[in-house]
């Protein structure tokens, strides 16, 4: 039969839930009517001077001793780990001891956040029932320092005298006293495995932590106590003894209210005014509590950010990073333009209800010339924050540092505010790993941003003091808010635009000073010739030595194994054609050089490429349009027999019936020949001007490279010539220039057309290539990107500039497959900028490559064909 105690037992179990949330509610209401009828004896004046009288030096030692204070609550997280298998570092136990023990001291003494924090911290090794049994005996001795405090605070009273008036409290203190030693027999004399590795010295260290951890806390309230200029510390120790077991009891989190509630009472007993008395506790919560705690949920987002960053391959980090440059670039840009439009308008800004509310969320100069100076300094920062150039970030810091330490300065500056401030230093410090990039690389649109915002500038104050000036018409009526108050200010004033002026130029220099290795290497001919004759090369790789275009080598192991042919225009690379080399490589080559170009701020273009690369390319982040087609001549089916072509077989028999010859001559030429080539370059061209990059032009080097296809008259004289372009392969043939003199035959180009396939034929080839026509068959239909559509129009109606549809027409009469060729650029690049910038390249040859080198090197040329 039960006994009345089991029954008890069975029902205390049954509702030891109910009846604890009772307890807690119970002691709560108790809680919030003190703490009413103290908040109604509380002296708002009184409290500001209390806080007022601590000067910097006070609040930097609660500070750090309130930081000190926490430390010894670490020896509970080293006795835990001797309990548990595995190893972990003095580092990682300081870092996971200091988060899990500020959080218990906000959520509770040892309670369920402590043991779920630990768990999570010391569970590499060990299993939940390992980690659960050491917390669970470490908890034990969590409250043995408060014990001691209690046997101390007995004496104080009733031994010393110190602290009388808390005598009644002498049950609670005994109870709490009579706590470590109930804990320390049970431990030492149950039998079991449970407190077997509990021995004597960690028993004693888990001691000297707790006892180490109370006296640090309350001696940190005791310096405050000092510090606000209240006397006889030491009888106040007792107080805050039992203030803390009433706190602890309460089961309250972190003993919030109940603590302060009892702490307030007890300091009220000795005289401490109410106003006084929360203004301790307020400090004592800020720099004990508060402050470690946001250390210790600093260090746990670290954490676990850095655990996530790694389970996601850096991504996490990657995005606050960019968030934070982004957020940056976008307050400096802000900054700066609102500085301007307050020195050019300040009429019209300062009556707009939105830049009035938008105003707190800069900074501020109150100098006119500083404000424009600042503002276009910001601005020409922001491109480089922007662009993310190394070279960006210092004097970022400082230009930011310097304008947000002037604008706190000024009086009643709002708490809001300031924090927004610190949030931006934040975000550039958080943002310190996106500047990656070698130097500023300057866009045309970001050009014409600047170009704009300084032009308005100057536009504004350059009518503004004409029109001071009576300059002006007399008629010309200028807007009143476009008028300054005298004309020292207006001068202040432009003088300011014009210094913004050189300070861009410096800032733009300095960010765009160091310049990429691959737009400085000198032009190496027998580099480009060994990757030609290892892997051979294609329709474009002879254009290298028109040596208008930069080379990009690609290596492995030190060898030469693609290399691309490029021009600068802005802040784009535009590559001619596929890369040349080895195919396995491209892949690898146009990762290196994408890498290398983005590092100096560079974006790829490609020129001219075929289905394959595009595909890949689109695969790396590439959008495309079509550029044209190349037409291609089956050399394995062409005949002048039969009826399509009977009126080149006319033109040819008509030539050799006047004696002209057909013949391929070898380099390298003589002067008098080149001569000859140059006059009849000069008849065809006429008033044209060369075109260069994806098309050659006259010049005695790269002509001397390969064999020139040459009509002659009667008299042996030069009529008509084509330049042949190895392709360096054995498949297809190509030629580049293709011209005739004033006194040329009727349809010598014809004559030269057939005499090259026929050529060609018996070398073995399969294939003609007789270049690409720009923009056929581009954007011809209604279903069409918009910007193929337009190109179809520039197509359509600018023969004038290009003869697009007689270049066609004339191909086809030979072309028995035409082969789609494709733009690939960058995606968010602008495509209209993208398109004019080759154009501008296209149909205008590149001044510094015009070049005479006598070096010829004909030579290298022989064999490449299938003879």
């Amino acid at each position: 039969m039960k006994t009345v105690w089991q029954k008890l037992s069975q029902w205390f179990d049954r509702y030891a839930t109910v009846l604890k949330l009772l307890f807690v509610v119970s002691v709560l209401i108790f809680v919030v009517r003190e703490i009413g009828r103290i908040l109604r004896e509380v002296n708002g004046q009184q409290i500001r001077q209390s806080l007022a009288s601590q000067s910097p030096q006070s609040l930097v030692l609660m500070l750090v001793l309130g930081f000190v204070a926490v430390l010894p609550m670490l020896g509970y997280d080293f006795a835990i780990t001797e309990l548990l298998p595995g190893k972990f570092t003095k580092r990682y136990i300081v870092k996971s001891g200091w988060v899990v023990n500020t959080y218990t001291n906000i959520a509770g003494f040892g309670g369920l956040l402590g043991g779920s924090l630990r768990a999570l911290f010391y569970a590499k090794e060990a299993s939940k029932k390992q980690i659960l049994t050491a917390i669970s005996k470490i908890a034990l001795f969590l409250l043995s320092g408060l014990s001691v405090a209690s046997a101390v605070s007995l004496v104080l009273i009733f031994g010393l005298h110190q602290g009388a008036v808390y005598g009644r409290y002498w049950v609670w203190l005994t109870a709490g006293a009579l706590y470590f030693p109930v804990v320390f027999i049970m431990t030492r004399t149950t039998k079991g495995e449970f407190f077997a590795d509990l021995t004597l010295p960690r028993q004693g260290r888990l001691l000297l932590s707790s006892t180490l951890e109370w006296a640090g806390c309350a001696g940190f309230f005791l310096v405050i106590g000092h510090l606000l200029g209240q006397s006889s510390m030491l009888a106040v120790y007792p107080m805050f003894v039992v203030a803390s077991l009433f706190g602890v009891i309460s089961m309250v989190p972190g003993g919030l209210g109940s603590f302060d509630v009892a702490m307030i009472l007890g300091l009220q007993m000795v005289g401490v005014n109410a106003s006084v008395a929360v203004v301790w506790l307020g400090l004592y919560r800020v720099f004990y509590y508060v402050l470690p705690f946001l250390v210790g949920t600093f260090i746990l987002v670290h954490d676990m950010g850095h655990q996530l960053n790694e389970r996601f391959n850096g991504l996490l980090k990657n995005a606050i990073s960019r968030g934070a440059q982004l957020f940056l670039t976008g307050f400096m840009y802000f900054s700066g333009i609102m500085l301007l439009l307050f020195s050019v308008l300040p009429d019209v800004v300062l009556s707009n209800r939105l830049y009035l509310r938008l105003v707190p969320y800069m900074v501020i100069y109150l100098s006119q010339l500083a404000n424009i100076v600042i503002g276009f300094l910001l601005i020409g920062l922001a491109r480089g924050v922007s662009a993310r150039v190394k070279r960006a970030f210092w004097p970022t810091v400082v230009v930011l540092v310097v304008s947000i330490a002037n604008t706190l300065k000024a009086e009643n500056f709002p708490v809001a505010v300031a924090i927004f401030l610190g949030i931006v230093l934040v975000s550039l410090w958080l943002s310190r790993h996106q500047f990656y990039r070698e130097r500023l690389t300057f866009s045309w649109g970001g050009n014409l941003a600047i170009f704009v915002i300084f032009a308005g500038t100057f536009a504004v104050y350059s009518l503004s003091g004409l029109y001071m000036a009576k300059i002006l018409h007399p008629h010309f009526r200028l807007a009143q808010h476009l008028l300054f108050p005298s004309a020292r200010i207006w001068f202040a004033g432009f003088l300011g635009v014009f210094l913004s002026g050189l300070v861009l130029i410096l800032v733009f220099r300095y960010l765009g000073a160091k310049k990429p290795p691959f737009l400085t290497a000198p032009f190496d001919a027998d580099r480009i010739w060994a990757v030609i004759r290892q892997f051979g090369g294609n329709e474009i790789s002879h254009l290298a030595f028109l040596r208008d275009k930069q080379v990009y080598f690609y290596q492995e192991d030190g060898t030469d194994k693609v290399f691309f042919l490029f021009r600068q225009k802005a802040d784009k690379l535009i590559v001619m054609g596929e890369p040349v080399g080895e195919a396995a490589s491209f892949s690898k080559a146009i990762n290196a050089f994408m890498t290398d170009a983005d590092r100096y701020g560079f974006s790829l273009v490609f020129y001219q490429v075929d289905e394959t690369l595009t595909i890949q390319l689109h695969n790396m982040g590439f959008d495309f349009i079509m550029a044209g087609e190349e037409g291609l001549v089956d050399l394995s089916d062409f005949t002048l027999a039969g009826k399509r072509h009977r009126g080149e077989r006319a033109l040819v028999n008509k030539f050799e019936r006047e004696n002209g010859t057909f013949e391929i001559i070898q380099p390298p030429f003589d002067q008098p020949t080149l001569d000859s080539l140059h006059k009849i370059s000069d008849e065809w061209l006429g008033d044209q001007v060369e075109k260069g990059f994806s098309l050659g032009y006259f010049d005695a080097y790269y002509l001397n490279q390969a064999p020139i296809a040459v009509a002659r008259n009667a008299d042996g004289d030069i009529v008509a010539f084509a330049n042949i372009m190895p392709t360096g392969n054995h498949d297809t043939t190509s030629i580049d220039l293709m011209r005739y003199g004033k006194d040329a035959p009727s349809g010598v180009m014809d004559v030269l057309f057939v005499n090259l396939f026929l050529e060609s034929q018996k070398q073995g080839f399969s294939y003609f290539n007789l270049g690409m026509t720009p923009l056929s068959n581009v954007g011809d239909s209604r279903f069409s990107f918009f910007e193929e559509r337009v190109a179809h129009l520039i197509y359509e109606y600018g023969n004038s500039l290009y003869a697009f549809q007689g270049l066609r027409a004339y191909k086809e009469k030979y072309v028995d497959k035409w082969v789609p060729k494709f733009i690939a650029y960058r995606k968010r690049t602008s495509v209209i900028f993208t398109m004019l910038q080759i154009f501008t390249i296209v149909n205008k040859r590149s001044g510094s490559a015009i070049r005479e080198t006598p070096a010829f090197l004909p030579h290298r040329f022989k064999g490449r064909s299938k003879s």
